[in-house]
């Protein structure tokens, strides 16, 4: 089938369209495009521009690139070009794409399930340091991100990453995005099933499958087979969270519909549960009814909570099992309420009689130095495996017990701890200002520096649990700001002196499901709670220490935040 062909069989045949205003659903409306971005899609898909790549733009250079390959395409190969350094947060929405981007790209390495031995480490080591002036985040996508490359230099990266099976296919764009998965799938002595099979077998099939590369929108997706559900389920498109059933054993119960940015919304039960050799089917039958269903007409409302929220779960349900699903699901249980910590932080003992330790960097940053470290020591150590997590941290494997407190030294010594302050722990920042066009305030530095202080000025006060701080540069939240404990939305504030300054918007209160939280919430906003960036150390300081002051015994700091009067939270 081409990649250009709008829907595919019996799932995608192309209807009349109905009497009034059409969203641009395919088996409602018909195929015809209804945007821009919809024609040059059905035009020509993403998939095709690798070809261009290789044989035109790596050869010609930037000034080659067709603009529509340019800021549409080349996403679906995972590169996206970053801002031009000088600009400043209050002209981001006053330019235009090429005046904003530079001519270099953000490039985004797939890591389905987070899972890396350290032979592909250190051939993304080596791209950073030798294409990537020794950039390299870690994302909350268990992807890694690299910054400041060239495209000549893109067909070199594809092979060298290609070489050790890694790959940068539909990291972005209108596609399925990575998959995550636990970063102890396969080696948590508490884990329900492992789900990395399933993950592989979904990733062999369906990523790059032209059937499934042209989507209304991007489409979010995880598995997780561990009790603490460590793959942020309730803010994907769709999700598999490993649930024992009563009659059929262990399986997943199936979420859908979640997604944050500028809408947010929290993805629902269907109420069914999967048998772990259904899983793949059913994740292909979502995504193509999300194809076939979703909204096209406006991009603001393509992704797949628009159409969870107009038909309702009963709906969705009933559609899946008719029209995607060779046979109907059987009713299963609701998860219970989550089990540790998520991002897996500190040592823990694996199945196998080894352990595994859990290090975050600071808000994600590393580098490809450090990634080339980090390399060396594992091995050093007689480890070649370490994971990824859905929460900006690196999760390294199979080290021995006598091993333990020495590569916790050496972890420390590049940046890396296995033992971190609670802020160091729980703050997670967005790229910003530094590379995303998108961005009006800058993250990274905001983020690093009010860890570092918050570490000294709050080192008095000691908390049952972590108070996650995350930090985002635009409305986007890409940091996931409404699920956090406190989440800052970048923009623009008064000076003071007829001028404007970088600050945030503050929310409260939220999170996701965990062992102390039986339910995700998205968080408080409070009419005119604004902080500057230089003001935002202080403001931490402050509202913390009011919550220590005024919480009840074991209520959490959400639990505090949602009920406590305006004042409080000033």
């Amino acid at each position: 089938m081409s990649e250009n062909t709008p829907a595919s069989g019996t799932h995608a045949a192309a209807r009349p369209p109905r009497e009034g205003r059409s969203n641009g659903q395919w088996k409602v409306d018909g195929t015809e495009p209804l945007n821009e971005n919809e024609q040059w899609k059905q035009q020509d898909g993403g998939l095709s521009v690798r070809d261009r790549i290789e044989q035109v733009y790596s050869k010609e250079g930037f000034d080659s690139i067709d603009e529509t390959d340019l800021h549409g395409r080349f996403r679906w190969w995972g590169l996206y070009t970053q801002r031009k350094p000088g600009i400043d947060g209050g002209r981001t929405a006053q330019l235009e794409a090429h005046e904003l981007e530079d001519k270099y790209f953000m490039l985004r390495v797939r890591i389905d399930s987070g899972q890396l031995t350290t032979e592909q480490l250190r051939v993304i080591a080596g791209i950073s340091r030798d294409f990537g002036r020794d950039t390299a985040d870690v994302t909350d996508r268990q992807n890694f991100q690299l910054h400041w490359i060239e495209v000549e230099n893109v067909p070199e990266i594809w092979k060298r990453l290609e070489a050790v099976g890694l790959e940068t296919t539909e990291a972005c764009g209108d596609v399925p995005r990575i998959i995550l998965g636990s970063p102890v799938a396969g080696i948590a002595a508490d884990e329900l099933i492992d789900a990395t099979p399933i993950i592989r077998d979904i990733v062999k099939k369906y990523i790059g499958d032209p059937e499934l590369a042209n989507l209304p929108r991007k489409f979010k997706s995880a598995i997780t087979g561990h009790p603490s559900q460590d793959v942020v389920h309730e803010i994907n498109d769709l999700a598999f969270v490993a649930v024992e059933h009563p009659e059929f054993g262990v399986g997943f119960d199936l979420w859908v519909g979640g997604g944050l940015s500028t809408a947010p919304r929290l993805a629902e039960r269907l109420g069914v549960w999967v048998s772990p050799d259904r899983v793949a089917d059913v994740w292909y039958g979502v995504c193509s009814l999300f194809r076939d269903y979703g909204f096209r007409r406006m991009r603001n409302k393509a992704r797949l909570k628009f159409l969870l929220a107009d038909w309702g779960p009963e709906k969705f349900r009933q559609i899946l099992e008719t029209e995607y699903l060779d046979a109907p699901l059987p009713d299963g249980p609701s998860i219970p309420m989550a089990k540790g910590i998520g991002d897996h932080i500190g040592v823990h003992k694996q199945k196998d009689g080894k352990f595994y330790i859990g290090v975050t960097p600071v808000v994600g940053r590393v580098s490809g130095t450090i990634l080339g470290q980090l390399a060396d020591l594992l091995e050093k150590y007689g480890s070649t495996r370490l994971r990824t997590t859905a929460h900006q941290k690196l999760v390294l494997l199979d080290i021995e017990e006598k091993d333990v407190e020495a590569i916790i030294a050496e972890l420390d010594e590049i940046g890396l701890a296995a033992r971190p302050s609670d802020f160091r722990r729980a703050t997670i920042a967005c790229t910003g200002i530094e590379y995303c066009k998108l961005a009006i305030v800058d993250t990274k530095n905001t983020a690093t520096k009010a860890v570092h202080t918050l570490e000294k000025t709050l080192a008095d006060v000691k908390l049952e649990r972590p108070i996650s701080l995350h930090i985002n540069g635009c409305p986007n939240s890409c940091a996931r700001i409404q699920i956090a404990d406190i989440g800052l939305k970048g923009q623009l504030l008064p000076d003071g002196n007829g001028g404007m300054e970088p600050g945030f918007q503050v929310h409260l209160g939220g999170g996701l499901a965990s062992k102390d939280r039986e339910e995700a919430g998205l968080g408080r906003t409070v009419r005119g709670l604004k902080v500057t960036a230089a003001n935002l150390d202080s403001y931490v300081e402050r509202v913390v220490r009011r919550y220590d002051e005024d919480a009840a015994e074991g209520e959490t700091f959400a639990e505090w935040a949602h009920r406590a009067e305006e004042e409080a939270l000033q």
